[in-house]
């Protein structure tokens, strides 16, 4: 069985940092692109940064120069340095990839459970 396992979640005051990190288990072959999704309440889901296997990444506004998505392939692992918090960026953080199963079988967007950030003095 897959998984996506989020953690780094928590509680931080504004301008502090956060280092979010997802792992891919199970019978997985390759990822090819890793994101990182976020939603507040009453809002909508939103792409906060996403990464290719080769190293390609792109950011939402909100979160370029605050933000770092990088990822340790070896470990099919997602992280996302998150620097100068803000109140508007908590949310719960959900990780989302794209991979091939070891049978072959391409799966695409799938989703982990979520890691809850809250930044609040």
């Amino acid at each position: 069985q897959v998984q996506l396992v989020e953690s780094g979640g928590g509680l931080v005051q504004p301008g502090g940092s956060l280092r979010l990190s997802c792992a891919g288990s199970g019978s997985i072959s390759s990822i090819n692109v890793m994101g990182w999704y976020r939603q507040a309440p009453g809002k909508q889901r939103e792409l906060v940064a996403r990464i290719t296997k080769g190293g390609s990444t792109n950011y939402a506004d909100s979160a370029k120069g605050r933000f770092t998505i990088s990822r340790d392939n070896a470990k099919n692992t997602v992280y996302l340095q998150m620097n100068s918090l803000k109140p508007e960026d908590t949310a719960v953080y959900l990780c989302n990839a794209d991979f091939v199963l070891s049978t072959g079988v391409p799966v695409r967007r799938y989703w982990g459970q979520g890691t809850q950030v809250t930044v609040s003095s």
